[in-house]
């Protein structure tokens, strides 16, 4: 920096301007003072008569003095005489900052005569002791180029633009006077890029200046807004003397810069710094929602991303002005955390008037939440609105689990699925009806998740003592054997194995719920169902997305005269269904690795040639229940009588977690309604958050099936959609025989399993 100093002449003062630790230093700039004297001003950069029109033609017009009068901030003023020139223009409201004693008291006694109204005060411009929002300009003479010597980095720089950005009144300007190195205007840049204009021009200089270095000004303008502009350039090539790596340096900033910002102004993404937001913060704008950046560069040990959202109700209403929501990085990607739409629901039910979503990532990954809660506290404290200055504590809140303890049994990764994984879970509270019916300490049980959706559980089972189909696994005997057999790699089946030669899935019991509401419909068309076991004939259900298999098996053992094909997409899901959820194939109950869309297209040819492909060549075939017999053409030209869609969508931050949309396009339900029987049913698990998307799958069920209904399960994210293609349909009054007739049809281990499933029945509603 040295080398762009105008020398005095004076050999003690250029040593010390060799470094920018000298820069830096107070002691070092008071001795630099102390030896120059008085009367031998320093400059830096451009004279007065190259700054005059480029600096009056952005500052405010002038008037009369007193307290109407600009206010003007000279940082780092030492005893250059910009200031003088100044007040000379006209510009008597002018205040000097510099950390040298020496400077300014010399500063001082030079001007109280000529320059009565004009201050001067003793200050590190890094910290300075001025009022928010009280000048109308603040005027940097090489100041900040300074502060930005490589070898220090941009603290300094940055706690300077700061205080600039604080003590600037809005519509006020910033003009920087700098030699526009790319260290520095990466600072500029990035410092006032949300909320602020800014234009770049050069300072005129004498064409036979020796000096191969050009001044330019960088012209800053406060905005009450958090929109983003391109920087406007004012560079003419016929004006610059510069080198031309100085000014392709330059023009090669702007470019980049204008297109990082034409991607902010295209992008609903934009991530905010506390500092962008500087005196947005204080005040809650019911409403408003904007992504920051918190932490890092020294005040944190992470970085975090967060979603600060001001409540769109009353404050009144609330119970906390300010409260932190917690999302750990396995939940991060669901959509009641990813979308906007989600994202209101959790303010809706925080009870707080400004919520601070943080959404860690990989690198939290090993920090307790003890650990991420200290590190935020005192930056979540800077984004609290004024309401909360009365020192009211700001609640952390957190996206649970309810899983007092978890471990893996397998994990794999499937082309088609990505990561999947087996984990055996014990959950902190358990439903009574689960534990009425098996009174055990802790039940464990076995849940198969996906990893681009892992707090959505794909299947759940319990886990029983294979030596006896009643008796369920305590957490003491499952931690015997499955301590052994904990896994993240395919390649430990034999482990794994031996765990499973002891326990098992219990498949007489619908862990899900959302299982017990698919079966609950079956009540539509139990009339239906009596009718084809009491002429000896089988229900054909057909299930689309098998998961670990436990809705067929569950099926399989409470419905004898249930016939079911159930497809499955993924050939890894299969396996893993049979190998660690117990999943069996029987002449009841077959599975097809097939895309469900197209196995439903072709299900009436696919069912004869089944037939073929078993060897029966005899115009009848035995039913496998109660040695009926049906013809095969009969059989080529039957429709099955339940289509069961449980699908889930392979994107995560989707509003619809299941099923996958296109399950729910009009095509397929018109290929669905084909393919039913004439008192079928169609079922599918909806999985949403969002009132919009359970609207728009209704409106599109409704223009292909007459009579629709709806099961909405305590959860409040679980909806099962029931259509029904008859013409004639069951009415409402008639629910309560049809749901006796379902439970007489049922053939249950434990009567109060079924007794689930008839209560469920109670809350179906038809969709008008």
């Amino acid at each position: 920096m040295g080398s762009k100093v105008k020398k005095s002449g004076a050999a003690a003062a250029e040593d010390l301007l060799e470094t920018l630790g000298d820069f830096t230093s107070k002691e070092n700039w008071d001795k630099f003072f102390t030896i120059r004297g008085t009367n031998d001003p320093f400059e830096w950069y451009a004279e007065w008569p190259y700054l005059r029109d480029p600096l009056l033609s952005h500052l405010p017009p002038n008037a009369d003095g007193g307290d109407a009068a600009p206010q003007l901030l000279i940082p780092g003023c030492g005893n250059s005489r910009l200031s003088e020139h100044l007040y000379d223009a006209g510009y008597t409201g002018l205040t000097n900052i510099d950390f040298s004693k020496v400077v300014i008291s010399d500063m001082l006694r030079r001007n109280v005569r000529l320059r009565p109204h004009m201050r001067w005060r003793v200050m590190d411009m890094t910290n300075m002791q001025l009022e928010d929002e009280s000048f109308d300009a603040v005027i940097d003479k090489g100041g900040l180029d300074a502060l930005m010597e490589p070898e220090l980095g941009p603290k300094l720089g940055n706690q300077y633009l700061s205080e600039v950005k604080r003590v600037l009144k809005p519509g006020g300007k910033f003009l920087c006077l700098t030699l526009a190195e790319s260290h520095v205007l990466g600072l500029l840049f990035s410092k006032f890029r949300l909320g602020w204009k800014m234009s770049v021009d050069s300072i005129p200089m004498k064409s036979s200046n020796k000096s191969s270095l050009q001044t330019f000004i960088v012209v800053v303008e406060k905005e009450l807004s958090t929109s983003v502009h391109q920087i406007t350039s004012l560079l003419q090539d016929s004006t610059l003397h510069c080198s031309s790596k100085q000014a392709s340096g330059l023009h090669e900033a702007l470019e980049n810069e204008n297109q990082l910002r034409e991607k902010y102004t295209s992008s609903s993404h934009i991530l905010y710094s506390p500092e962008d937001l500087q005196g947005e913060l204080t005040k809650l704008s019911p409403g408003r929602r904007f992504q920051l950046t918190l932490g890092g560069q020294g005040c944190s040990i992470f970085t975090y991303h967060a979603v600060v959202l001001d409540a769109e109700e009353h404050f009144d209403s609330f119970t906390y002005h300010c409260g932190v929501f917690i999302v750990p990085k396995t939940r991060s990607r669901e959509w009641l955390f990813f979308s906007e739409e989600g994202q209101w629901m959790v303010v809706r039910s925080s009870k707080a008037a400004r919520l601070i979503m943080v959404l860690l990532d990989t690198s939290h990954i090993k920090a307790s939440m003890d650990e991420i809660q200290k590190d935020l506290s005192p930056l979540v404290k800077q984004l609290a609105p004024a309401e909360n200055e009365n020192g009211a504590q700001i609640p952390f809140m957190m996206a649970s689990e309810g899983i007092k303890e978890r471990s893996i049994v397998h994990q794999v990764s499937s082309s088609l699925t990505g990561s999947i994984v087996v984990e055996d879970v014990v959950y902190e509270n358990v439903d009574s009806e689960v534990s009425s019916i098996f009174p055990s300490r802790e039940l464990v049980f076995r849940r198969l998740v996906f990893e681009r959706a892992a707090n959505l559980v794909q299947s759940e089972a319990l886990l029983t003592d294979e030596n006896s189909s009643t008796k369920l696994v305590s957490e003491t005997e499952r931690k015997k054997t499955n301590s052994s057999s904990k896994s993240r790699k395919s390649g430990s089946r034999r482990q794994s194995s031996e765990a499973r030669n002891q326990f098992a899935v219990y498949h007489g019991y619908a862990a899900s719920s959302y299982h017990t509401g698919i079966i609950s419909g079956f009540m539509l068309i139990s009339s239906y169902m009596e009718s084809m076991t009491s002429s000896g004939k089988m229900v054909k259900a057909v299930i689309i997305g098998l998961g670990a298999g436990l809705l067929p098996m569950f099926l399989h053992g409470c419905i004898p005269f249930l016939e079911m094909e159930a497809v499955e997409l993924d050939p890894a899901i299969l396996d893993i269904a049979k190998d660690y959820f117990g999943f069996v194939e029987d002449n009841r109950l077959k599975v097809h690795v097939a895309d469900g869309i197209q196995f439903v297209r072709d299900f009436a040819s696919s069912a004869a040639g089944q037939i073929q492909e078993n060897g029966t060549d005899s115009e009848c075939i035995e039913s496998p229940s109660n040695g009926s017999s049906t013809s095969h053409a009969s059989v080529e030209a039957r429709k099955v009588d339940i289509i069961i869609v449980d699908v889930d969508s392979s994107d995560p931050s989707s509003a619809m977690a299941c099923p996958a949309p296109d399950f729910v396009e009009e095509s397929f339900l018109e290929t669905v309604r084909d393919k039913l029987s004439d008192q079928g049913l169609f079922v599918v698990n909806l999985v949403s958050r969002s009132q919009t998307i359970k609207d728009m799958v209704r409106l599109k069920m409704k223009k292909v099936f007459g009579h629709l209904f709806c099961l909405q399960l305590d959860e409040d994210v679980n909806e099962v959609h029931f259509a029904l293609k008859s013409e004639s349909c069951i009415e409402d009054s008639s629910f309560p025989e049809a749901s006796l007739k379902l439970d007489k049809l049922f053939k249950f281990k434990h009567p109060e399993i079924g007794q689930n499933i008839i209560n469920a029945t109670k809350k179906i509603r038809r969709l008008k």
